[in-house]
C-alpha cells in the first residue's frame, strides 16, 4: 500500500490554484491571437496591393487547389471569386478575431474556412486543421472574453 505524501499534495494543490487563478480572458486572448496569426499570414501572400489579388493566388485556385470529396478531386467552382473571397476572409477575419469583435461569428467563419481547407489539403488535418478547428470552436462557444471589443460593445449597449 502506498502512502500519500502530504507535502507533495500541498505543492500540487498550490500549483493547481495558481493555474486556476489565471484569468480565462487571458487564455481566450491568447487563443484568438494564436488562431488569427496563420490565417492573416496566409492572407498577406494572396495580395499584390489593395484589393489586387496576386497572380499566384489566382493560379492556385484555378489549377492546383482541388476539393477532395468522397475520394474524388473536383476543381473549385468560380476559382477567381473563391481566391478573392479567401484572400479577403484571411485578412478581415483575423483582424476581427484579434480585436475580439464579433468573436463568435468570426470564429465560425474561420471554422468554415478550416473545413474548406481540410477538403483542399486533406493530409493537413492532424498538424493544422484539427487544432485550428478546436480553437475556432472554443472561441465560437466561449466568445472573446473580457479583453475583447465585444465585451466593451455589449457594456455600451446595456447602458443605452
Amino acid at each position: 500500500m502506498t502512502t500519500v505524501n502530504p507535502m507533495r499534495t500541498r505543492l500540487i494543490n498550490r500549483a493547481d490554484a495558481l493555474l486556476a487563478a489565471i484569468p480565462p480572458s487571458l487564455a481566450l486572448l491568447a487563443l484568438r491571437v494564436a488562431l488569427a496569426v496563420p490565417f492573416f499570414r496566409s492572407g498577406l501572400t494572396k495580395w499584390d496591393g489593395f484589393l489586387s489579388l496576386s497572380p499566384s493566388a489566382r493560379l492556385l485556385f484555378e489549377q492546383h487547389f482541388k476539393l477532395h470529396i468522397f475520394g474524388a478531386a473536383y476543381a473549385y467552382p468560380f476559382p477567381g471569386v473563391m481566391a478573392f473571397v479567401a484572400g479577403v476572409a484571411e485578412i478581415v477575419l483575423p483582424v476581427l478575431l484579434i480585436l475580439g469583435l464579433f468573436t463568435r461569428f468570426t470564429a465560425l467563419g474561420i471554422l468554415a474556412m478550416t473545413a474548406v481547407i481540410q477538403l483542399t489539403v486533406p493530409e493537413g488535418w492532424a498538424n493544422f486543421h484539427l487544432p485550428w478547428a478546436a480553437m475556432a470552436l472554443t472561441l465560437a462557444t466561449l466568445g472573446g472574453g473580457n479583453v475583447a471589443a465585444d465585451r466593451l460593445w455589449m457594456r455600451e449597449l446595456k447602458r443605452s
